[in-house]
């Protein structure tokens, strides 16, 4: 956790009930969508028992308000077709079990005095706009401009599916003006050029919003909550600032249509991202949402990289906001809140902020997995077992795979040594931590040392794992978890030259390179970009050269906005669709990766590799014909993210309790 331990009534303020309209809510703490990732609530019934399994494991940690997903149905012509996330025709609120799903939903949380609202989501572009002035330099598909026909439709969209969130018995309902929304499409000086009622002024940019919100009050009544989440400021200058943002929100709030404003920042492509990874500080838009709660009088909620309640309790108690929003710290520990009324602080799974929650869903089309806790969404089997048999596990490396695997077993009972051949457990972790804004990763390295010494694991560091050695243990299982080295790509002249550089041997400082450094990129996500991060912070001239068509491909849109922003801002260049043929002294040759061309980059002083890994699996290769028992995981398979290190020891560990 962070650097301070709290008692218990550190946190007092966050357990304070908040009079929210007609909504009488028992803590500052509320969460904002986040499971459709998950477990989609309106998806299959698989689905929604996966999203209640979830929640069931949350409702008791002292949330207070709940809000689940909402797209509303797009109205087109016959036959087009939307592309896009978040395109689609039908939306939840039409679907024949839309309200029997949020019935049951509530009634869960209801059991544990947790509020339930719906947010209510139109993405604009997909086709509706505003006008034909788009929010995105990263996307260029021709919007329709939506006519006074289709306001007038889309407005009875939302009166009829409040009439269904009313209906299903919800608590609260938040329209969603935000993140690309059709609704800040119109309230937005940049995405808004229109010369009717709706565009220009203030007042008419508002319109549409107003329209809508007027058609659901009056659908509803005074019982239910009804709140805005807008964007406290835009992220280009032609749009609204932080004065523009607040008097839309007073404008919204002068009607007497609304009971709050939840404020936060950011787009689903840009920097920051809405879901904001890392490289932000925590909290940190938390003055500006203080703007709000000083210019406004209806309560004030915040999100926007909440990650703990260290966070959560300093913005409540500065007076920056009402309530917060709290997402990944909920996917991380599901008893966040619990571990804080009870002063366990540092008991609590910290999140590192790398957003493969989301990315993996929605941009890789893989399984849902959280980097830290792989219980994560398994919450439908119940909890983790104590196994019927006690084995023993010896775990071969301390990098983040063995480490969590040997956590899981020592929970399930088993007997487990961890031997990790160097001096202390992270492996490749324990680098990329050194890189900046990447100490989240070092916090969760302390939180998991800290969970294996309290489990009572046996520790041994500086212990090399030989074939002997291991044969002579008397273990049931052995899992070798050796990792990876950086690669020397074959195919590059001169790669092997002791003058070039590896990434590891940079970031750990046992190399330092000349001013003017090449890094040569053969890898599709972070290490790179965050190896150039570390160099330019350095004051070094830093080119990245990839040989794909784009950088860090398989980040995703959700994090890329922030290390391209911060590197471009430190002067980094980006060389693509080049591939490194021969690295020579003070000169690099290149080949286009389409056109076959050569050509020559000069004024090299260092060529540092970021080439991804190669698997250590040469102990396991010898000992799985040697003994029975021998598994495989983390980079000594394959190398990749810490997400896959980490659920695949728990899918390891599963075994080990058969």
């Amino acid at each position: 956790m962070n650097d301070t331990v709290f008692a218990g009534s550190h946190f007092d303020a966050l357990f304070e009930p908040l009079q929210i309209g007609p909504m009488a809510v028992k803590s500052r703490v509320m969460s904002p969508p986040h499971f459709s990732a998950i477990g989609n609530l309106w998806g299959s019934d698989k689905d929604a028992e996966k999203t209640l399994a979830y929640w069931n494991r949350r409702f008791e940690s002292g949330v207070g308000l709940i809000i689940v997903t909402g797209r509303l149905a797009h109205h087109f012509i016959p036959g087009f077709e939307p592309t896009g996330m978040s395109a689609d025709t039908l939306g939840f609120f039409r679907l024949p079990y839309w309200k029997d799903r949020a019935r049951a939903f509530r009634d869960a949380a209801h059991k544990h005095g947790v509020k339930v609202g719906c947010q209510m989501t139109m993405i604009g572009n997909h086709p509706n706009a505003a006008s034909r002035r788009l929010s995105s330099p990263a996307f260029n598909t021709a919007p329709h401009i939506m006519t006074r026909e289709d306001i007038a439709r889309t407005v009875d969209e939302y009166r009829w599916s409040a009439r269904q969130a009313k209906e299903a018995g919800l608590d609260a309902i938040e329209v969603h003006a935000n993140h690309d929304d059709i609704l800040q499409y119109f309230f937005s000086p940049l995405t808004n050029e229109r010369d009717d009622e709706y565009g220009g002024s203030l007042e008419n940019r508002c319109r549409f919003t107003v329209e809508m919100l007027r058609a659901m009050r009056d659908e509803v009544g005074p019982d239910m909550a009804i709140g805005v989440r807008m964007n406290m400021a835009e992220h280009a200058p032609e749009g609204y600032d932080l004065h523009g943002g607040l008097a839309i929100a007073r404008h919204l709030q002068d009607t007497g249509l609304v009971d709050f404003i939840h404020a936060v920042m950011g787009t689903p492509w840009g920097n920051p991202s809405y879901v904001q990874p890392h490289f932000y500080k925590t909290g940190q838009w938390a003055d500006m949402a203080g703007s709000f709660k000083q210019g406004l009088t209806v309560p004030v909620i915040h999100t926007g990289l909440v990650k703990d309640p260290v966070v959560a309790a300093r913005i409540i108690g500065a007076g920056q906001a009402d309530m917060v929003g709290i997402a990944r710290g909920f996917i991380a520990d599901a008893d966040i809140l619990t571990k804080a009324k009870q002063g366990r602080v540092a008991d609590i799974r910290p999140c590192v902020g790398c957003n493969d929650c989301i990315s993996r869903r929605y941009n890789e089309n893989l399984p849902f997995g959280c980097a830290v806790n792989p219980h994560t969404v398994n919450e439908i089997d119940g909890p983790w077992p104590v196994a019927a048999v006690k084995k023993r596990l010896l775990v071969v490396g301390g990098g983040p795979a063995g480490m969590e695997l040997a956590a899981l077993a020592r929970e399930s009972g088993h007997d487990v040594a961890l031997w990790e051949a160097t001096g202390a457990l992270g492996g490749q972790l324990a680098v990329a931590a050194r890189a900046p804004d990447h100490g989240r990763y070092g916090e969760y390295l302390d939180w998991q040392r800290a969970r294996l010494a309290r489990l009572g694991v046996d520790i041994r560091l500086n212990r090399t794992a030989t074939v002997e050695n291991v044969l002579a243990e008397t273990a049931d299982m052995v899992a070798v978890a050796t990792g990876a080295v950086g690669r020397r790509p074959s195919e590059i002249a001169g790669a092997q030259d002791a003058r070039v550089l590896e990434a590891q041997d940079v970031l750990m400082e046992r190399a330092v390179p000349g001013k003017r450094v090449l890094v040569v990129a053969m890898d599709d996500g972070l290490p790179p970009l965050a190896l150039a991060d570390f160099l330019s912070a350095r004051g070094h001239e830093v080119t990245l050269i990839y040989g794909t068509s784009a950088p860090a491909q398989t980040m995703g849109r959700y994090i890329v906005g922030a290390p391209f922003g911060k590197l471009d801002a430190q002067g980094v260049k980006f060389r693509i669709m080049e591939q490194v043929m021969r690295i020579e002294p003070g000169v690099v040759t290149v080949r286009h990766s389409y056109s076959l061309v050569e050509r020559t980059i000069t004024d090299v002083d260092s060529v540092v590799l970021s080439c991804g890994g190669v698997a250590q699996s040469a102990l396991y290769d010898t000992l799985k014909d040697k003994r029975p028992g021998v598994h495989i995981l983390g980079d000594a398979y394959a190398p990749r993210k810490l997400t896959f290190a980490t659920r695949q020891a728990f899918a390891l560990a599963k075994i080990l309790n058969v």
